[in-house]
């Protein structure tokens, strides 16, 4: 991850172990949007908090195993990983928990949504498995908790995100209290790409969609985040996505006059 404040506030889970599930299935929601379902092997064992709750994501390489994979993550750890062998080391992306089911058809289940970038050669590691896995792939994760968590008086919630930020951006609605006020704001690259998000009747979601396909992601948000009225007095303002959509949001709130314990944000990624 880039610059970020999360590490403050953040929820941990009761327990951090290392778990590893199967693919179930996995389908093509729109043009940028796969969903990979994740569940058998440690599926029992993982324990749901809502919002935005992230955890590591270890993908074998072809023809590689998960054996080289840490029980546990920190800095020894992860440095004794990076000297494995690129050519049987598993790929390493943080995810969010789009949604959990314990009652899925074979018993616990995971839904991942990856947003999608390049094509072929150019593709990334995890959009190229998100589109070819087949089931009973294995995969191992690791919980690391949740990052939204308003301070106390928090009355409304202002979320922001690009296509990165999305399955954070509805885990975080749908957990949210019926009675719940705010707005979110969710850059995608197509008009295609919009979901139907599970919401308090309170908050309005904003679809904002690049104009320009070769745009870096994260710009139009951002140029909504500046043309809005400023957050309200007690609104808990969160914003995920790329690294410039993130710091710059987070900027111009403190400029309005937001508290800096009232804003969280977290850069997922780095253009260029």
């Amino acid at each position: 991850m880039a610059r970020q404040n999360i590490n403050a506030t953040r929820v941990k889970p009761e327990a951090t172990e290392l778990l590893t599930l199967h693919v179930v299935r996995r389908e093509r929601l729109s043009p940028h949007f796969a969903r990979v379902t994740l569940g058998d092997g440690d599926a029992e064992r993982f324990r749901p908090m809502g919002f935005d709750q992230w955890f590591r994501l270890f993908i074998p390489v072809s023809g590689g195993t998960l054996d080289q994979v840490p029980r546990k993550l920190d800095m020894v750890s992860y440095l004794r990983f990076l000297t494995t062998a690129r050519t049987t080391r598993p790929v390493l992306r943080n995810f969010t928990v789009r949604a959990w089911r314990g009652d899925g058809d074979s018993g616990p289940e995971v839904d991942v949504d990856i947003a999608l970038h390049g094509d072929g050669d150019t593709a990334g590691p995890a959009t190229t498995w998100a589109q070819t896995c087949e089931k009973g792939d294995p995969v191992a994760l690791l919980d690391e908790g949740i990052t939204f968590n308003p301070p106390p008086g928090a009355t409304g919630v202002l979320l922001v995100a690009d296509e990165s930020g999305l399955p954070a951006v509805a885990g975080i609605l749908a957990s949210l209290p019926a009675d719940a006020a705010g707005r979110a704001v969710v850059e995608i690259p197509s008009d295609d790409d919009r979901q139907d998000l599970e919401a308090p009747a309170g908050v309005e979601v904003t679809w904002v969609v690049r104009a320009d396909p070769h745009a870096v992601p994260g710009r139009a948000a951002l140029d909504a985040v500046r043309a809005a009225q400023p957050p309200a007095d007690g609104t808990h303002c969160w914003v995920a996505g790329e690294q410039a959509l993130a710091t710059g949001a987070r900027r111009h709130w403190i400029g309005c006059g937001v508290p800096k314990d009232r804003v969280t944000f977290c850069g997922y990624w780095r253009a260029g």
